[in-house]
């Protein structure tokens, strides 16, 4: 199973890419090239860096990129790539995929960015594995004009937004699974093994 980080100019990839390389039969490559990176079995949108930029990054193979989520690509985003798939960002200029409608603003808290653990409410995102507690690094959060796509929730000093959103083989994490530990890796496995072709 082909799985391609599409690189933004993120950081933090190392690690992202040894979580998914516990997957059984995963082969990780990291691509730059946003039309290069759909040939493959599963796309990672990796979470850190800023939505102005990235979606420049992405903006060569945007419509490329949706058409193939449309066609069943796939797609795990993270943090900043699970905002990528929603339309517009306040934090910068730029469109992203608009794969789930909706925007993103920034946090409704006193303390931003939000960094740290936090639990995660009415998770259904994939079959048997439940997320409970998870690590956080963000300032922005998705505001989905479709409710039905969220599939598990986290409060932030009253704010309520997604933790996880789904539509077909497509899920987005505001977390980072990378740095949440077991639960996270192991979050990681399920969602590749049940997308594995």
């Amino acid at each position: 199973m082909r799985v391609t980080l599409f690189d933004y100019g993120a950081g933090n990839l190392h690690s992202l890419a040894k979580a998914l390389a516990t997957a059984p039969g995963a082969e990780v490559r990291i691509q730059e090239d946003p039309v290069r990176a759909l040939d493959t079995d599963v796309l990672v949108l990796p979470g850190v860096g800023a939505f102005g930029a990235s979606a420049a990054r992405l903006e060569p193979g945007r419509q490329a990129m949706r058409d193939a989520l449309e066609r069943g690509l796939p797609c795990l985003g993270i943090c900043l790539g699970m905002q990528l798939l929603f339309d517009t960002s306040d934090e910068g200029g730029g469109a992203g995929l608009g794969y789930f409608p909706g925007k993103v603003t920034r946090l409704a808290a006193r303390r931003v960015p939000e960094i740290g653990w936090n639990t995660v409410e009415e998770d259904r995102t994939l079959a048997g594995t439940k997320l409970d507690t998870v690590y956080y690094a963000h300032s922005f959060v998705c505001r989905p004009t479709d409710a039905s796509v969220v599939t598990g929730w986290t409060t932030h000093e009253g704010d309520r937004f997604p933790a996880a959103v789904r539509r077909g083989k497509v899920v987005g994490v505001q977390f980072h699974p990378e740095k949440s530990s077991t639960a996270g890796v192991r979050f990681v496995r399920a969602f590749l093994e049940e997308v594995a072709p």
